[in-house]
């Protein structure tokens, strides 16, 4: 892994939505959205209605999600998510 880098696993029932390389996160927690950088302080967090953004190559991605848990430890976010009924 890249210095300064985090690498995210964002899954759902249907499979693997995202895994690589990114430089940040964005996450609609349930008490507020949060961003996560490298070395952020270990956590978990349940998700509500939102959008999960995260930046590979430096340039925005999204997964429009119903709700989910997140965790964060030692530069790893994995995201488990329901994604909304209207993708594919």
């Amino acid at each position: 892994m890249k210095e300064n880098a985090l690498h995210i696993r964002i899954i759902s029932p249907e499979g693997t939505l995202f895994e690589g390389e990114v430089t940040h996160a964005t996450l609609p927690g349930t008490a507020g959205s949060f961003s996560v950088y490298p070395l952020h302080a270990p956590l978990i967090s349940s998700l509500e209605k939102g959008a999960v953004r995260y930046w590979p190559n430096d340039h925005e991605e999204r997964i429009d999600i119903e709700s989910g848990f997140v965790e964060v430890k030692e530069d790893r976010i994995t995201v488990c998510v329901e994604r909304q009924t209207d993708q594919p």
